[in-house]
């Protein structure tokens, strides 16, 4: 015979399940794509990023800024903006879309020498992907 405890511990449990599912349902938007990353490939003769650029080309009475993505395409979901002057480390390209490295603050990325190993980049600064249109090549 089963003790009274199991019965409402396994209830217990699948009520979390339960609530666990719905939070995570939740958090993602529907019809939003998950998140694509900046992937950093090791090569000793390159830097990790390439190239730089400048956002540049943002009508200031329109928008104002570009969007930055968590994948590359528009049905990703905005993770912040730029606006015009502000750089970024070109890391990736797909189609239309850079994969960028930045940062407000003025502060290294750690994107400017090579990786021994290729991974997905994690900071200290942001990353996301940006609309071509909108990023001058400026070195690289």
């Amino acid at each position: 015979m089963k003790k009274p405890g199991n019965c409402v511990l396994a209830v217990g449990i699948a009520a979390l399940m339960l609530l666990h599912g719905t939070v995570t349902a939740s958090a993602q938007e529907p019809g939003r794509k998950p998140q694509v990353p900046i992937v950093i490939e090791a090569d000793p003769n390159f830097d990790a990023c390439g190239a730089n650029g400048v956002v540049e080309g943002l009508d200031p009475a329109g928008d104002g800024f570009l969007s930055v993505r968590s994948g590359p395409g528009s049905k990703y979901r905005e993770i912040d903006r730029l606006f015009n002057g502000e750089q970024v480390y070109l890391c990736n390209d797909r189609g239309k879309w850079y994969g960028v490295v930045y940062s407000k603050r003025q502060q290294g990325c750690n994107v400017m020498s090579p990786w021994v190993s290729t991974q997905p980049y994690t900071g200290p600064c942001k990353s996301g992907w940006v609309h071509k249109n909108w990023v001058r090549l400026w070195a690289g």
